[in-house]
């Protein structure tokens, strides 16, 4: 990430940190000097969200103005103001991912554990861990409470399906078994060829598909950053942290889950991948 990037964000930190202090400071005050700024912050709050959803409809309504949108939606500053007004909604795999870390404190307080394999339209797929992964009463439960949490929040989510738990199941990534006799699949490097922490690039239509090992688990993205579509391949990974950064923007992505940890309304698009004999298959579309 480039200094400017650094020092914008620290501003934006700033002007988020004195706000949040100015509203703290009314909140502490007494009387009819309360609730006149508290009145005086809502109406101001409500002329601001009032202007911005037309310019943002304007701009919804003009080919020209959704890319210009979409750009303005990288600025952080932008992208805060329009998600505190409620005019930026999460993408569908960010609002099922929030919903499963609020609710793995839960679970593993009960010995057990959920993983998120794919968010693939109406539906999500997971696989279990510990007492999670039985037909004991306690299993039931604590399943019934997941997708429970999962269709109140998200309700666009209709069929959650439990992947079964595989030998080695950091190794198969999206879909691999529910999908392995389909159509589509093409075949990958052997996975022993894939270096730990250095992307591999296999080619393909739009860019091709980018492999990315961390240890055992491989996952495999379109090989395009969700910034402005250009190929991550020669991007720079960091190991520690798990994350690759896009060589030319400087946006980074979580390598095993493709979130966009620069702007997270930004993912990148995971491949269904198995692993067959030791060698990968992907399908790109």
């Amino acid at each position: 990430m480039t200094n400017s990037v650094l020092e914008q964000a620290d501003v934006v930190q700033d002007l988020a940190k004195r706000a949040d202090s100015a509203v703290e400071a009314v909140r502490n005050l007494q009387g009819d000097a309360r609730e006149t700024a508290l009145a005086m912050k809502a109406a101001i709050e409500e002329f601001h969200k009032s202007a911005l959803t037309r310019v943002v409809q304007l701009l919804k309504a003009d080919p020209r103005g959704k890319e210009l949108l979409f750009s303005m939606i990288d600025v952080p500053e932008i992208f805060a103001m329009l998600s505190m007004h409620g005019l930026l909604r999460p993408d569908l795999s960010s609002r099922v991912r929030r919903v499963i870390e609020n609710v793995r404190p839960y679970m593993q307080s009960h010995g057990g554990d959920v993983e998120l394999v794919e968010v693939s339209r109406d539906t999500v797929r997971l696989r279990l861990a510990g007492s999670c992964n039985g037909c004991s009463m306690s299993a039931v439960t604590l399943r019934n409470g997941v997708e429970e949490a999962l269709r109140e929040s998200v309700p666009e989510i209709t069929n959650i399906e439990v992947l079964p738990n595989e030998p080695t199941p950091t190794l198969i990534s999206v879909g691999s078994l529910l999908t392995a006799n389909q159509k589509g699949w093409i075949e990958g490097p052997a996975a022993e060829q894939l270096e730990d922490g250095k992307p591999y690039r296999m080619e393909g239509e739009n860019g091709g598909v980018l492999l990315l090992r961390m240890g055992n688990q491989i996952q495999a993205f379109r090989n395009a950053c969700a910034h402005m579509g250009l190929p991550l391949d020669g991007g720079m990974i960091d190991r520690e942290a798990g994350t690759i950064t896009c060589p030319w923007h400087g946006f980074r992505f979580d390598c095993r889950t493709g979130e966009c940890l620069t702007a997270p309304h930004a993912q990148l698009e995971t491949l269904p991948l198995r692993v067959d004999a030791g060698i990968i298959h992907v399908r790109p579309a």
